[in-house]
């Protein structure tokens, strides 16, 4: 076991290799099962069913494993694997792995020329079976992974692998019913904790309240289930000696009582804490929403400063050349360029002075754990949209303005004369890199309903440091949007007085204390909720979304949002704007409707359309006056998937800090930034 790794229990000689096993079976000509499972885009591998996660397969589910488990696809190929080059998101990802060299990877993956060419067979993510408790579908017989049997031998159809009980008599018994081979699905109930692990339920303890059975050291265990669907209905019975006990009872305040410890169990990564973990655990269905929550962030990609590229160079010889060396040649700038030679050549014909520079700032010392918790602290996810509102700012200074390196290609649109006035400037983003990294996930609450972020994140290795993350890159294209400064703030200035604002400041708060994590009790609720000009530019990006969707040639679900909207504070500029985006995982990008619609008057139909059905709703008045009450804590006020919110892979809130009387005015209310609409 490696320095890296004794932060866990984990045995080495267990390591996941289904290319290997399945390359094993071969060797020995035994019948083959295959190493491929399944198959996903990259988004979902990254915001779905990442590591930790458990994605659902037509017969069984399974987990991605860690990222350790993932080297050894990589290692199948000569060379260096491939990076994703955004210096930015890189810095940010570095501080919260806590690891001075991460570096961003895409996916082990490979595109095909042709359906049945065999390009990229060896390139995948590893996974495993999980939950490894298996039900019968004929007989209830509730069992481990190996009292099963696998098959998956057919070159095409993956969803055909599986798991069977192969002597099945069936839910009456033995007696004269001959045996036969029938399906096994996962046992669906888990135990999960809030710091991020996750492990089997004891089905054999749990029966015995937590003894073992005194008539069979392997009991016959069955999950009798008749009435699926309705929670934790089953009922777990021994056949061995008789004793039987319903999954209900694990529910609830009562239920939690009779639950083991956690054990600190991350089976992503095969692991388990060395001194376990002794959190409370929750019962989990398999296929809950909060079983996994990712911990991502993004960037749209923008030309680099002067500062930034020397950034960029200075990490660039850090890693590559060790530090003793890089020392050693220090002064002796000839011979460092010699060995930089084939390595970092971007610096090569840099003078004298700038080399040194580079060099002085590979040396610098990576930050101690204190400065690094100090910046984690005081880190603000507004940091990384910040240099993006800076770079649009700045008019193209010709059409179809493009950076090469960024990938981002740029063009002023004219205002039309029917264009609202509170919108002052329009860009239309013909190209544009984004680029979406993982540095962990949680269990149960979401990472921003947390205070202590970096401790609550489950890791994405057993290494202590990770030399790499996963990551994402799509091309595609965007329209930008810019409301005056002087118009937002002044109509922020006014909603903050107003008794709308007060009741949605306090719905927040009982929200909050409702449903954040134990971990967070230091958090002051008040600075998790979004200003005013957030509300406002939010719900102007869902209408716009909506109203795009009907003419732009791209669904509702494939547009998304970009906000920026915060108040001027600790020497930040303010920004009250927004950028609609749709982007693509391939090389090609999208195909430019949504940036036609960005003409001045397709735009000015647009929004003026955008802003008139938001007036009307189909649940109006009641969406229309819809302002939470004690004890309600929804965070939205006059908005419903009849009029405003949008699809999850549209909205970065998950349709939260809505509300259409922050744009316009309704019956009852003049707080509307854009007035009455007739």
């Amino acid at each position: 076991m490696s320095q890296q790794q004794l932060d866990y229990i984990y045995d080495e000689t267990q390591a996941v290799n289904p290319l290997g096993d399945a390359e094993q079976a071969q060797a020995k000509q035994a019948k083959r099962n295959r190493a491929k499972v399944g198959s996903g885009r990259p988004s979902s591998l990254l915001y779905t069913y990442g590591p930790g996660a458990i994605m659902d397969l037509p017969q069984f589910t399974i987990m991605p494993t860690g990222l350790d488990d993932w080297d050894q696809i990589w290692r199948r190929r000569d060379g260096d694997p491939p990076q994703i080059h955004a210096p930015r998101l890189r810095e940010v990802v570095r501080r919260f792995l806590h690891s001075p060299r991460t570096q961003l990877r895409p996916h082990p993956w490979q595109p095909k020329r042709l359906s049945f060419s065999t390009e990229g067979n060896d390139l995948g993510v590893p996974a495993r079976v999980f939950p490894q408790w298996l039900r019968c579908t004929g007989c209830d017989f509730l069992g481990l992974l190996s009292q099963f049997r696998y098959a998956n031998t057919h070159p095409f159809r993956t969803d055909l692998a599986g798991f069977e009980h192969v002597k099945c008599y069936g839910r009456g018994g033995g007696g004269t019913r001959k045996a036969t081979s029938r399906p096994a699905v996962p046992a669906r109930y888990l135990l999960a904790c809030v710091a991020g692990h996750l492990d089997e339920f004891p089905y054999d303890l749990w029966v015995h309240h937590g003894q073992r059975c005194a008539n069979a050291e392997i009991p016959t265990l069955r999950m009798i289930d008749r009435t699926a669907g309705k929670g934790a209905s089953a009922m777990i019975k021994c056949e061995s000696c008789g004793q039987q006990r319903p999954m209900n009872e694990a529910q609830g305040e009562a239920g939690a009582a009779k639950l083991p410890k956690c054990r600190g169990r991350h089976p992503h990564l095969d692991a388990f804490e060395p001194n376990g973990c002794r959190q409370d655990t929750k019962l989990m269905l398999v296929g809950a929403s909060n079983l996994w929550f990712p911990a991502s962030f993004s960037i749209v990609v923008m030309p680099e400063s002067a500062e930034e590229k020397a950034s960029d160079l200075a990490d660039q010889i850090r890693t590559e050349i060790p530090r003793e060396r890089l020392l050693r040649y220090a002064d002796d700038l000839e011979t460092l360029r010699d060995v930089l030679d084939g390595k970092v050549n971007a610096a090569l014909k840099l003078p004298d002075n700038e080399l040194r520079a580079l060099v002085a700032a590979a040396l610098t010392p990576p930050p101690t754990k204190d400065e690094q918790a100090e910046w984690l602290k005081s880190w603000d996810p507004v940091d990384l949209l910040a240099p993006e509102w800076l770079y649009l700012q700045r008019d193209p200074h010709a059409e179809h303005e493009e950076d090469v390196a960024s990938g981002l290609t740029l063009s002023k649109q004219e205002r039309g004369q029917g264009l609202r006035p509170e919108i002052t400037r329009v860009l239309a983003v013909e190209r544009l890199r984004k680029v979406n990294a993982l540095v962990g996930f949680t269990r149960i609450d979401a990472l921003e309903r947390v205070g202590d972020l970096p401790g609550r994140l489950a890791p994405l290795t057993r290494s202590k440091y990770p030399e790499w993350t996963v990551a994402t890159e799509d091309r595609g294209e965007g329209i930008f949007l810019q409301l005056d400064e002087t118009t937002v703030a002044a109509w922020e200035d006014r909603v903050l007085g107003t008794e709308l604002w007060r009741a949605l400041r306090a719905a927040h708060r009982r929200n909050f204390a409702r449903r954040f994590s134990e971990t967070a009790e230091d958090v002051d609720p008040d600075s998790r909720l979004k200003p005013p000009r957030y509300w406002l530019i939010h719900t102007l990006s869902h209408v716009l979304i909506r109203e795009l969707a009907m003419s732009c040639g791209y669904s509702a679900a494939s547009l998304s949002e970009r906000l920026y909207a915060w108040p001027e504070a600790d020497g930040r500029t303010p920004a009250a704007g927004l950028l609609i985006v749709t982007t693509a995982s391939d090389s090609d990008g999208t195909l430019g409707g949504l940036v036609q619609m960005s003409t001045p008057h397709r735009l000015e139909r647009t929004v003026a359309s955008a802003l008139t059905r938001a007036t009307r709703c189909s649940s109006d008045p009641i969406c229309a006056k819809r302002t939470p009450r004690d004890p309600e804590d929804f965070l939205h006020g006059a908005a419903c998937h009849c009029c405003v919110m949008a699809s999850e892979t549209s909205c970065e809130r998950a349709n939260r800090f809505l509300d259409r009387r922050f744009l316009i005015n309704l019956p009852g209310s003049d707080v509307g930034f854009f007035g009455t609409i007739s």
